[in-house]
């Protein structure tokens, strides 16, 4: 697994502070340590907050491909439409607490149906 999340010397890896990994590295070995669980669900709140695009696409993929691998649902939680519309098969629309609108990410993000989205 740590080869998987680009991790060259698991040694070192294992010596360090969380604070010595960059964001995008913490990202992924917090990821392949809940995968190593295999969960049935993986509730990913603002995953790639405060990472560049280039680590935001390599964590998400990563993402993807383990969630694949162990068939585990997920739910994303995300303001970046972009991003959204790029990894999500379903969108649900949240304004105030209450959803308000929901359907394909196709549908949701292209055709919307509400003010709010």
């Amino acid at each position: 697994m740590l080869e998987r999340i680009q991790i060259k010397d698991p040694g070192k890896c294992l010596a360090a502070y969380p604070h010595e990994f960059s964001g995008g590295m913490r990202q992924r070995i917090m990821l392949a340590s809940v995968m190593l669980l295999k969960p049935r669900l993986l509730i990913a709140d603002e995953p790639t907050t405060a990472l560049d695009t280039l680590v935001q696409r390599d964590v998400l993929d990563l993402m993807v491909e383990l969630t694949r691998e162990n068939g585990t649902a997920v739910l994303l939680i995300s303001h970046d439409l972009g991003m959204v519309s790029h990894y999500v098969n379903k969108v649900t629309v949240m304004c105030e607490g209450k959803a308000v609108e929901q359907g394909s990410s196709a549908q949701v993000l292209h055709a919307p149906q509400h003010d709010y989205t």
